[in-house]
């Protein structure tokens, strides 16, 4: 069974029409039928941790895997609420180095939103959601030396786990973009799974260091929704 892995940046209210990547900006409500239609569907939304057996092949189910990419605060603020009132669970990759920062990264292109402090991330955990690592900077690693590369991915991990005192099982490349190197690393370091930007639902069986995923837009519709999520809609943009 194909399983839809949804890929969302920031749950907030979206910034003015014609401002740069306001498409990544989902609104609360717009979240919110996201969750309904899912259990109307009778998809049970789960985090990485959560989704390790059905990717394995070891468990089947209906199921849809839920991630946050960056750990912007609205995603505890609007998102949790969301996923604790339908009993799902998902998991926020974190750029270890900029806990309690903006995205930095976007600096020049896009508005600066705060990050999680360490405390909601604590809060994020302790409402039943997962973290998961997404380097330490936020770094294209296809820019990167295999040293640096390699540091962004181990120190991230390790940098999440002391800081928060929990196991760190899953990875997400920034931007996307990777190469067959990269997932040796990640495999290295002791992670379970990393995903991608690119397009599809995945199966078990599938190469678990370079996932497929759906990105959910601000202007994603229910019907795209439903395509995206239920039919091969995805898989033949992969």
């Amino acid at each position: 069974m194909k399983i839809p892995i949804l890929m969302y940046h920031q749950i907030d209210v979206p910034p003015p029409s014609g401002t740069p990547l306001r498409g990544l900006v989902v609104s609360p409500a717009s979240f919110s039928w996201q969750m309904r239609m899912l259990r109307v569907l009778g998809y049970k939304g789960l985090s990485m941790r959560d989704l390790e057996p059905y990717i394995l092949g070891t468990k089947q189910g209906k199921v849809v895997g839920l991630t946050f990419d960056d750990g912007y605060q609205n995603n505890l603020v609007h998102a949790v609420p969301t996923l604790k009132a339908s009993g799902f669970t998902a998991t926020c990759y974190g750029v270890s180095g900029m806990v309690g920062g903006t995205n930095a990264w976007d600096a020049g292109k896009v508005a600066q939103k705060p990050l999680m402090t360490q405390q909601d991330w604590l809060n994020w955990h302790q409402a039943g959601m997962e973290v998961g690592s997404h380097t330490r900077t936020h770094a294209n690693l296809k820019e990167l030396s295999d040293d640096l590369a390699r540091e962004q991915i181990v120190r991230s991990k390790e940098e999440l786990q002391q800081l928060l005192g929990i196991e760190v099982r899953h990875f997400c490349y920034p931007y996307g973009w990777f190469k067959p190197e990269h997932e040796d690393m990640v495999r290295a370091a002791g992670y379970v799974t990393a995903t991608s930007t690119r397009r599809g639902r995945v199966q078990a069986g599938d190469n678990p260091f370079a996932l497929q995923r759906i990105m959910v837009a601000r202007a994603t519709n229910p019907l795209q929704f439903f395509l995206k999520v239920a039919t091969a809609y995805e898989d033949k943009r992969a």
